[in-house]
């Protein structure tokens, strides 16, 4: 039987992947150790696409995110989009900009893009210095790159790069350190992370100049305008490179549904988030490459990609606020609220990483607080005491667990969940609850289009596996 048209294009970018990667393809990153690198063998007779082509298949159709997901796919030689313009891609992309005075990094990757991202640019320009970078926000995946370019400017006598960044990114490197821990668990889950392979950095490159609102940066011949929008982060850099029409939009596109609701992260901003991409729409930008994912090219497709991903976070939020202003419960939110379908059609508004659902709770949060509306959880019971409460009402462990099973195979999963959990809280004991349950995740977390939900159910089956809730905090 003939491999599909998906398949091919996945097993493609794995090829590309491994064969300029000096590692094997199956072979782990190091530094941030435990996060992600592409599946499958390489398969050497496999002719490799370029990037441009790899972008143009995405945005057609040809293949979709669930096989290029924009955490997963990986450019590590990097790749030259036009001239002068190097786009690398980790976990996150880093694209270096040759300014004819210098080079300037658009984010500069995780620990585990250090040394790739450095030797790729080397590559490409051996001889120019690195005169800047711009961190688009905090996060891990797109901080770490600067090292190596420090070091070799020193032994080289170059002027020290300069780091640039919004003025709050610094807090939120205080911030991180001081929970290391909480980062640690919560990225195991988000991740299904290996446990004895994983820990949160707790040293960081602060930037050297921090904006507010906006600043101009001139290198070389080239401006690049820097613009704050809080988004994603409460800290996050937009790019725009007027002289190149090159949009540079961070996190703010990732091809997928906005990371706008991570339900183990702190606050996030749909409403300012897409003001933010519809501005960066009507720039008339050629080349935008963003923080995950591949690039896009040619002026249209840029202004359709930013106006539908506004469109879909201001749905949501329209949708949300409009419930709670009827004193509407968080449940009936939650389950009343649908994300517009033309929309989750898009090639790049899929939601493989972040859940629509995940989004309506964290504008729920924006508005509302923590309070979900319900009475009886103002001042909960402990779970397990009500839990218990709850089995010994329905007849004991054992009809439960039969309850929780029929459900399961009737489809009914997300019912089947609740149950199940509410029989590990009364019996943590029980290695029949645990089967049950690692198998009724497993199969729950099968169904997620969301990388992100997935992960989470499947480490929950994981940790019943070894008779536990939960493995990154041990319990």
């Amino acid at each position: 039987m003939g491999q599909s048209r998906r398949g091919q294009v996945a097993e493609v970018t794995t090829a590309l992947y491994a064969a300029r990667h000096p590692a094997r393809a199956d072979e782990p990153d190091e530094g941030l150790s435990g996060w992600p690198s592409p599946p499958g063998p390489l398969c050497e007779e496999t002719v490799m696409p370029g990037v441009r082509d790899l972008a143009d298949q995405l945005w057609r159709g040809e293949v979709d995110t669930a096989a290029l997901h924009p955490l997963t796919v990986r450019v590590p030689e990097g790749e030259e989009l036009a001239d002068g313009v190097l786009f690398y891609k980790g976990i996150a992309a880093a694209t270096a900009v040759d300014t004819g005075d210098g080079l300037v990094l658009l984010d500069t990757g995780a620990v585990n893009d250090t040394r790739h991202l450095h030797t790729a640019v080397r590559r490409w320009r051996p001889q120019a210095r690195l005169a800047a970078a711009v961190f688009s926000h905090h996060h891990v995946d797109h901080v770490f790159g600067v090292g190596p370019f420090e070091a070799e400017a020193a032994e080289r006598g170059w002027p020290a790069p300069v780091v640039y960044a919004h003025e709050l990114v610094p807090a939120a490197f205080d911030r991180y350190r001081r929970t290391a821990g909480w980062n640690t668990a919560i990225n195991l889950r988000q991740f299904e992370l290996p446990p004895e392979r994983f820990r949160w950095p707790e040293q960081y490159r602060y930037p050297d100049i921090t904006y507010r609102d906006q600043l101009q940066v001139t290198v070389g011949g080239l401006t690049f305008a820097l613009h704050h929008a809080r988004g994603e982060t409460d800290d996050a850099t937009w790019t725009w490179i007027p002289e190149r029409r090159i949009l540079a939009p961070g996190d703010l596109f990732i091809w997928a549904t906005p990371n706008a609701g991570n339900p183990q992260k702190v606050q996030r901003y749909p409403g300012e988030w897409a003001a933010a991409l519809r501005t960066m729409a009507e720039l008339g930008a050629e080349l935008m490459v963003p923080g995950h994912g591949l690039p896009i090219f040619g002026a249209e497709r840029i202004r359709q990609a930013c106006l539908d991903t506004a469109e879909l976070l201001e749905s949501l939020e329209q949708q949300v606020l409009a419930l709670m202003n009827t004193g509407a419960s968080l449940d009936r939110v939650l389950h009343e609220v649908e994300a517009p379908r033309h929309l989750l059609e898009k090639p790049y508004l899929r939601p493989v990483y972040d859940d629509p659902q995940f989004i309506v709770r964290n504008i729920w949060r924006l508005y509302g607080g923590w309070y979900d509306g319900e009475p009886d959880n103002l001042l909960p019971a402990p779970r397990a005491e009500q839990a218990r409460e709850w089995v010994a009402l329905a007849g004991g462990l054992e009809r439960v667990l039969a309850r929780a099973a029929q459900l399961a195979r009737e489809g009914n999963l997300r019912l089947a969940c609740h149950l199940v959990e509410f029989a590990v809280l009364a019996e943590p004991g029980s290695a029949d609850a645990h089967a049950l349950r690692r198998e009724i995740y497993t199969a729950r977390a099968a169904q997620q289009t969301s990388s992100m939900a997935r992960n989470i159910l499947n480490h929950a089956a994981r940790a019943s596996a070894q008779g536990k809730r939960d493995l990154a905090g041990d319990w």
